[in-house]
């Protein structure tokens, strides 16, 4: 039985794992509970559950184990993940079975939808209506002390700022669609113009890096604030400060991905207010060279952020595949889809921009009737489609799966 799609392979663990339920579906008994009568072609892993000591434990995730990594993980520790990466492996395909005999994945009610997303609305009018009132404070701060530091600080609120109305523009862009303009839909705008928008901020972020060096290697006199200037920036620069520290940890209370954005846009400004304000204070009491190297840190800072922003979307962009486990569950959702389904040729997920196009290749018994078999993928296709990362799934049936893979030629060239 070919219940292994290509590209979809996991570790060795859920390979056994895999191969066991299939034996315990067809009758092997092989430790898994027996399937429903009727559904012994089903993969069932209702036998397989790791045992409860192993559930419990958690690997480790203190700040020695992001820094040292598998170096710092005891064989407890591998042998907790792996339990852990089978429980959540369990998880998915329980989602999937949920799926195949209801329809529907579970989730809130539509009552329950309705309030999330109002507070989620919420979160994302203050941030951006914060964002515009603090952005104008600090560019009151940086003409009052002229401090790059501050002004540097300045620009990466100014770029949540622009950041936020690209993704408030490009959100009802792809709200409105055009089926005859576009008919795959507007999912990649959303990256591209992040990449555009980033392209101008490092920019800006380099025309820091130079106006600075270019302040450390001239005569210029000492950089000096007077004591109502630097009363009027620290104030400023705390209170800014504080009300980001509060909006991290109001938006970080929830899961919507794009409020957890604004958190981290939120904890960026909240470690650049910070640094450009001790540059600025350590300049004026000690050395005036340090504000335009704490400038510097700053622009770095912030290009090497955005730097790793464009880096994701161009992976969404050019179509990357997905994670080994999300190919898993949609080969097992593919094989307890329809008991005529013999073999499974090929399951392909790949970005398209913030969300995945999924081909899958499914063989059928030669002699099926066309109408039944269009039925069996169109089935298919509609429940691969009600997944919530999936925009758009395609579904090739096929008699015999021996022959060259379908679009060879394109991955010779």
């Amino acid at each position: 039985m070919a219940a292994a799609a290509a590209g979809a392979d996991g570790g060795e663990g859920e390979e056994l794992l895999l191969l066991s339920a299939v034996e315990a579906g067809n009758g092997g008994g092989v430790g898994g509970a027996p399937a429903a009568a009727g559904e012994s072609w089903r993969l069932n892993f209702e036998g397989f559950r790791p045992p409860e000591v192993h559930q419990q434990e958690r690997p480790p995730t203190g700040a020695l184990h992001h820094c040292l990594g598998v170096l710092a993980q005891g064989p407890e520790d591998v042998v907790a993940e792996y339990y852990q990466q089978q429980v959540e492996m369990l998880e998915g395909f329980n989602e999937m079975d949920t799926l195949t005999d209801s329809g529907f994945l579970p989730g809130m009610s539509k009552e329950e939808r309705e309030k999330v997303a109002r507070s989620e609305r919420l979160a994302i009018r203050l941030s951006n209506i914060a964002n515009m009132v603090l952005f104008a404070a600090k560019v009151y701060a940086s003409v009052r002390s002229g401090s790059l530091a501050i002004i540097a600080s300045t620009l990466d609120s100014l770029l949540d700022l622009l950041s936020g109305f690209i993704l408030w523009f490009t959100a009802f862009s792809m709200q409105t669609p055009n089926p005859y303009r576009y008919p795959i839909g507007k999912k990649r705008m959303q990256p591209l113009g992040i990449l555009v928008f980033a392209s101008v901020m490092a920019t800006l972020g380099l025309q820091i890096i130079l106006e600075s060096m270019r302040s450390l290697v001239s005569d210029q006199d000492e950089f000096s604030l007077t004591s109502e200037q630097e009363k009027w920036v620290v104030d400023i620069m705390l209170s800014v400060t504080l009300v980001k520290l509060a909006l991290v940890m109001y938006c970080r209370s929830f899961t919507n991905e794009i409020v957890k954005a604004y958190a981290q846009d939120h904890f960026f400004d909240v470690i650049t207010n910070v640094i450009g304000l001790v540059a600025a204070l350590l300049a004026n009491y000690i050395e005036g060279w340090i504000d335009p190297v704490g400038a510097i840190i700053l622009a770095i800072y912030t290009i090497r952020t955005w730097s790793m922003t464009v880096l994701e979307n161009v992976h969404s962009l050019v179509g990357q595949s997905a994670s080994p486990e999300y190919l898993q569950k949609l080969t097992y959702l593919c094989w307890n889809h329809h008991k005529a389904v013999r073999h499974i040729d090929t399951v392909r997920a790949y970005t398209f921009g913030s969300h995945y196009f999924v081909e899958v290749d499914i063989v059928l018994p030669s002699d099926m009737p066309l109408q039944e078999a269009h039925d069996i993928g169109e089935a298919l296709q509609e429940k691969l489609e009600r997944l919530p990362e999936i925009e758009r799934a395609f579904v090739h049936l096929d008699y015999e799966f021996t022959h060259r893979p379908e679009h060879a030629l394109s991955h010779e060239k």
